[in-house]
C-alpha cells in the first residue's frame, strides 16, 4: 500500500539531521506560517497549464505508472493521479528542506553529510522506479550544491523516456517570489494558491535551466501569466 509522503516519513523514523541539535519537526507537522494577501485570504486560481498538459499527454494511453509528486500529498492530487490508473507516492520537499537546513531552509546547503541525510529522507528510492515526477517549484529554494546533488538523484530514480515538470520563476532578478501550492484541476489546468513570499536561493534564466538539465534528453519551455517557466524534462 503506497502511503502519502507525510505518514511514510514518520513509518521511516526521520530525526534530526547529522551534526544538529535541533529536534526535528514530526514529518506531519505544521509549516511556518506564511505571509497572507489582503485581507487574511490566500489568492487562489485556476489557470491552464501547457506544462501540466504536455506532461499527461506522455502518459495518457498507460497505465499503472508510477509517479513522484514533490509538492506533499494532497488529496487532490492523489484522486487525479491514482484514477487515472498510475501509483502516486508523494513527499513533502519543502518542509524536509527546513527540517535538515533550518526555518528558512537555507542553512548550510552545501555540507555533505547534511545533503547525504536529506537525499535519505526525499528521495530514496530504487534507480529506475518512476515514470513522472511532478517537482514543482522545489528547486528555486537550494544552493548549487544541494541542487546539483537532488538533480543526479532524480535522473537515476527515473526511468529512461520518463518526465519530469517543474517550475521556475521567469524574472531572474526577483529578490523574493511567490510562494504557492499546485493542484491537479484538470489535466491541462491547475489550481494555483498563493500563499505568501519567501527569499530563492538562486533564480535561473533559460540558459542556465539548459546547463542545469543538461545530463538529460531534452527540455521544453512554456511561459505561464505568472512569469512562471513551466519546464517539460525528459530523461
Amino acid at each position: 500500500m503506497l502511503l502519502p509522503g507525510p505518514l511514510r516519513s514518520i513509518l521511516r523514523g526521520k530525526g534530526p539531521p547529522p551534526g544538529d541539535s535541533r529536534a526535528s519537526q514530526p514529518a506531519g507537522g505544521s509549516a511556518p506560517s506564511a505571509a497572507r494577501q489582503p485581507g487574511g485570504e490566500d489568492a487562489i486560481v485556476t489557470r491552464p497549464s501547457r506544462g501540466l498538459e504536455e506532461f499527461f499527454s506522455y502518459i495518457r494511453d498507460q497505465s499503472g505508472l508510477t509517479i513522484l509528486d514533490l509538492g506533499g500529498a494532497t488529496q487532490q492530487n492523489i484522486n487525479f493521479i491514482t484514477n487515472l490508473g498510475h501509483r502516486l507516492y508523494s513527499e513533502n520537499f519543502l518542509q524536509i528542506l527546513r527540517e535538515t537546513f533550518g526555518a528558512d531552509g537555507t542553512e548550510d546547503q552545501s555540507n555533505p553529510g547534511r545533503i547525504e541525510y536529506f537525499l535519505r529522507q526525499t528521495l530514496d528510492y530504487q534507480e529506475d522506479q518512476f515514470d513522472g515526477v511532478l517537482i514543482w517549484d522545489v528547486l528555486e529554494y537550494l544552493a548549487p550544491a544541494l541542487l546539483a546533488a537532488v538533480v543526479e538523484r532524480l535522473h537515476k530514480i527515473v526511468r529512461p523516456r520518463g518526465y519530469m515538470m517543474a517550475f521556475f520563476h521567469a524574472d531572474d532578478k526577483l529578490e523574493t517570489v511567490p510562494i504557492y501550492t499546485f493542484r491537479i484541476e484538470e489535466k491541462n489546468a491547475l489550481q494555483v494558491a498563493r500563499e505568501g513570499v519567501r527569499r530563492p536561493v538562486q533564480l535561473f534564466n533559460n540558459r542556465s535551466l539548459e546547463r542545469l538539465f543538461g545530463g538529460f534528453e531534452s527540455v521544453k519551455f512554456f511561459l505561464t501569466r505568472e512569469r512562471l517557466r513551466e519546464l517539460i524534462v525528459k530523461v
